[in-house]
């Protein structure tokens, strides 16, 4: 296990040089941006929130929204400046010591591979509906086989996937944000002008209070995960510094120009009373402007966005694993790539080679894991699986937070060349984003549905943490320990 300084310099290079494909092009990485966060949580998630907030989740969104743009600003200046694919994991143990860069790159590992099984067992229910001879099981075990092969062949093959992925639900959305606009303003056949009636209408913009915001906001924070995955990939391509600044510069704006935008045009075409926790907020709007077979067209976008998710998060959790076993805080076995990558010397090519196979299979191994668990005890060991990461997001947000708040200052000092995206109003926003995110954590404390995830969260991370520390305690006694 090689050593570490506590606070190496951010313009030295604290891994090894990546050994992995640069297969990535700027489409990808672009559409990764927008598509990566946009998933399940948006398109049936959403209705949640609106039952709580009424037309006031708008605002929700946007306060949600605003905290996860700059969290990702903060994550584009570090990943432009020392691009890598641990990310912030790498960013972490640069700015703050190893312990830091070890929890954070396991306590993210863990929560990927324990959404994948959520996202393949609901995607397979989908599949089950439109082919009921064929068990969920065997729908689950056909997605993990076909993205486990996806990801172990040349990482262009999973940029294709994810581009494709996203093309389907960005079009998704523009195609709803346009014919709902059109609905608004009466301009579809047979169809009078909506107004703003049920802005206003129903209780008023703010039916449920500045409470039921502050509800709103912590049951939709959680649908802006994702978008880190850009940051790990752009190590995969030619340019991660510029590619890495460019998706992050896109995507934010655009994301959040989706999320709200949605939000605004479903609770202006009918009354937030109309929405039901569970049932899809999109397929109530469709349905109710004339568009045939609503629920099937919103099923088929939602089964796309789930294995998209699930792709998304086999990459993400492979490379992060295969990060730590760089920097020696995983097993070294799971550094070996495929052919044609940096291990042979000539490279990493756009080929097939540069894949971390040994870390894919082990990422969807332990996913494997999980979703057995979630199809034989889905309320109880599972159950407690998803809580112990059901806040590790925001404690993830938090240290990125962190890390650049003393990354920015010393990188100012020793290589203010390599600020090619900055942070706005340093240190300010900063400040503010970490005292939004626990203020975000106290709020989930208050409330009854989020304690549990926020308590096991909390003891997972706890958990970590104590064996980082113990095993930086045991290497420095180790070192002090007279030699025989």
């Amino acid at each position: 296990m090689h050593e570490a300084p506590p606070t190496p310099s951010p313009t030295s290079p604290a891994v090894p040089a990546e050994p992995l494909s640069h297969g990535l092009k700027q489409r990808h990485l672009t559409m990764l941006g927008l598509g990566g966060v946009i998933g399940a949580g948006l398109f049936v998630g959403s209705g949640a929130g609106i039952a709580v907030a009424g037309p006031a989740i708008v605002v929700s969104y946007l306060i949600a929204g605003a905290l996860a743009m700059l969290v990702m600003r903060m994550l584009g200046e570090m990943s432009a400046a020392m691009p890598a694919s641990g990310s912030f994991s790498v960013h972490a143990e640069r700015a703050l010591g190893r312990w830091a860069g070890f929890s954070v790159g396991w306590l993210y590992w863990f929560l990927l591979v324990v959404v994948l099984a959520v996202e393949a067992t609901a995607a397979a229910q989908i599949a089950h509906g439109w082919v009921p001879g064929v068990e969920p099981w065997a729908w689950v075990l056909l997605f993990m086989v076909v993205f486990t092969v996806a990801n172990l062949t040349a990482v262009k093959n999973f940029g294709e996937f994810e581009f494709w992925f996203a093309s389907l639900k960005v079009g998704a959305i523009v195609v709803f944000l346009v014919l709902g606009g059109l609905a608004v303003f009466g301009l579809l056949p047979d169809t009078d002008p909506v107004g703003m009636t049920n802005l206003t209408g129903e209780g008023g913009f703010l039916p449920n209070g500045w409470s039921g915001v502050v509800s709103g906001v912590l049951t939709v924070v959680f649908a802006f995960g994702g978008l880190e995955v850009v940051t790990i990939a752009a190590a995969e391509t030619d340019d991660p510094a510029r590619a890495v600044g460019r998706a992050v510069r896109s995507a934010v704006v655009r994301i959040l120009f989706f999320y709200v935008g949605s939000m605004l045009v479903i609770v202006t075409v009918l009354p937030w009373t109309a929405q039901q926790a569970g049932l899809s907020p999109y397929v109530k709007v469709l349905d109710a402007i004339g568009v045939p077979s609503a629920g099937q067209i919103m099923n088929i976008v939602v089964f796309v966005a789930l294995l998209s998710a699930l792709n998304a998060n086999l990459y993400g959790s492979s490379r992060m694993i295969f990060s730590l076993a760089e920097r020696g805080e995983a097993p070294r076995g799971l550094l070996k790539v495929s052919d044609g990558g940096a291990e042979k010397g000539s490279g990493a090519q756009e080929g097939a080679g540069g894949v971390p196979r040994r870390a894919v299979l082990a990422s969807v191994a332990f996913g494997f894991v999980s979703v057995v668990l979630n199809l034989l005890w889905p309320d109880t060991v599972f159950l407690y699986m998803l809580n112990s990461v059901g806040a590790v997001l925001l404690f993830v947000w938090a240290l990125i937070a962190a890390s650049q708040l003393r990354l920015r200052a010393r990188l100012e000092q020793e290589a203010p060349d390599a600020l090619a995206l900055r942070m706005w109003w340093f240190p300010y926003l900063t400040w503010v984003t970490l005292a939004g995110l626990l203020g975000v954590l106290l709020l989930m404390l208050t409330d009854d549905a989020a304690r549990p995830q926020v308590l096991w969260s909390a003891g997972a991370t706890a958990l970590v943490l104590l064996v980082a520390v113990g095993r930086e305690w045991r290497e420095r006694r180790a070192r002090r320990a007279p030699r025989r």
